[in-house]
């Protein structure tokens, strides 16, 4: 890494500097503009949506009754918050290492290149967990099929897509984000109006929103619980930053950032919230149903649509297709960024004709392909590390992007005032109300000490998160070594 230049942290960076051409500098650097409009919004509508809310809510509505909706109204909050940060930001300046890039600059290489690593590492054990997920759904269609042969199958038709060009992943995550969207939005209907006593055939009767109080109050497990449900949902949140990376690839990046910003309040709103509203307003919250079938599976049973569990099985394969697809395509562009800022090796920034980082990609698949691997040898051994290991890195990335606009603000209004097109509210207060909000998840989740939770997750998140760390500041001392032995004079 001797070839590195040193460079004060709060200078432009050669990957993220401005561009001559009006385009992001990811383009001119290989990789293609092949992300339309309409890819990006869904993108942006979709990517907050994730499996994680169809099959993980029951486990939050059980431990905190209708007071989930508090516990998802503030995640929520914390989401939309850092995301205007991270849109103020990538507004600026568009790029595929995204907030990696920007802790680059704000902060430091050793800050780059340590949440550009632990991003990608929390991405590619998701591939296993999503790919494990798909094939157990498929398996149950097709039980000639054996569990692994599915979860195979999937990786490597999701593989072929990534690998086709950035269009190709672009048009497939445009319908899985799209299926996604309108299960809900269509949830969110025939449950309203169920509610309300008006859907036509339906056997529910008329409850208004009885069911928020009528059995043991809003807060039956005391208000203790809305701090509990927040660990259950903080993480189906994670995924909403994706578009910012996609920015990069877009033909009207700032655009598409600044609409996706913008935007992000009432998709949470309606998406998360509001669906989460109609399933405890149709249903007593201790409802074993909702525990046994799946929030929404017994939403759905309850208005007497046919077929709920298989409708549900079909949208919670689309939501695992859409993690998996829109993983793999994050791990490639953060390991693409990180190659470009010379924090991993060379061949991850280069692109092929299609302009599609086929190292990277490829180097992330087959880490994935060995975490599967891992999800059926040794499932509560290895695997279990892996998956606590990377539990709250969602957290370190959302500390990392409010640190870095603390800096970046100043940065831009001093360079580029006029990129300043997205702005984070009541800036610096609300910003530092974001890092307490944040920092105080982490804390609590020191105090849940049941195996493979919030404090397992924490310690070994922190543990790895420490050895990246580590290993960013031996190569950084290395590098000025190598630096100044070579200015030295002979």
């Amino acid at each position: 890494m001797s070839n590195m230049t040193t460079r004060p942290p709060d200078s432009l960076t050669p990957d993220t500097a401005p561009s001559t051409s009006g385009q992001p500098p990811e383009q001119q650097a290989g990789l293609k503009a092949g992300l339309k409009n309409r890819h990006l919004s869904m993108i942006a509508i979709g990517g907050v949506i994730g499996a994680g809310l169809f099959v993980g809510s029951a486990s939050g509505i059980a431990a905190a009754g209708p007071g989930i909706l508090v516990s998802y109204a503030l995640v929520g909050a914390l989401v939309v918050f850092v995301m205007r940060m991270l849109g103020e930001m990538a507004a600026a300046n568009p790029t595929s290492g995204s907030f990696s890039a920007y802790a680059d600059r704000a902060l430091g290489r050793w800050a780059g290149f340590s949440i550009g690593w632990l991003y990608w590492f929390f991405w590619v054990v998701v591939l296993a967990v999503e790919a494990t997920a798909g094939a157990v759904i498929l398996e149950g269609w097709v039980p000639a099929v054996p569990q692994w042969a599915w979860a195979l199958i999937v990786m490597t038709v999701l593989t072929a897509t990534n690998l086709a060009s950035v269009g190709s992943f672009g048009e497939f995550e445009f319908w899985f984000a799209g299926i996604k969207v309108v299960a809900i939005a269509g949830f969110i209907v025939l449950g309203g109006l169920a509610i309300f006593g008006v859907l036509p055939g339906s056997d529910h009767a008329s409850t208004g929103f009885g069911n928020l109080t009528e059995h043991g109050g809003f807060l039956p497990n005391g208000p203790g619980a809305i701090l509990t449900g927040i660990l259950l949902v903080v993480f189906s949140f994670m995924g909403s930053e994706i578009v910012t990376l996609a920015a990069g690839e877009s033909s009207d990046a700032r655009r598409a950032v600044a609409k996706a910003t913008r935007s992000v309040i009432w998709r949470v709103g309606v998406f998360y919230v509001g669906s989460i509203l109609v399933v405890v307003a149709l249903l007593p919250w201790n409802d074993p149903a909702i525990e046994k079938k799946g929030s929404y599976v017994a939403a759905l049973d309850s208005i007497g649509i046919p077929h709920a569990g298989e409708i549900m099985n079909f949208i919670v394969l689309t939501a695992v297709l859409s993690c998996l697809n829109s993983g793999l395509y994050t791990a490639s562009r953060m390991a693409f960024s990180l190659g470009q800022r010379g924090d991993a090796p060379h061949s991850f920034a280069r692109t092929n004709p299609r302009g599609v980082p086929q190292a990277a990609i490829l180097a992330s698949v087959v880490f994935g392909f060995v975490a599967v691997a891992f999800n059926y040898l040794w499932p509560d051994t290895v695997f279990q590390f892996l998956l606590n290991s990377s539990g709250a890195v969602a957290l370190f990335v959302w500390l990392v992007i409010c640190f870095s606009q603390l800096r970046m603000r100043g940065i831009i209004l001093r360079e580029s005032p006029e990129k300043l097109v997205v702005r984070m509210w009541l800036f610096p207060y609300l910003t530092w109300a974001t890092i307490g909000m944040i920092t105080f998840v982490l804390l609590y989740m020191l105090t849940d000490g049941k195996e493979g939770g919030g404090r397992s997750q924490v310690l070994l998140s922190v543990l790895v998160a420490a050895l990246v760390i580590a290993i960013s500041l031996v190569r950084e001392r290395a590098r000025r070594k190598d630096t100044a032995e070579t200015a030295a004079p002979r």
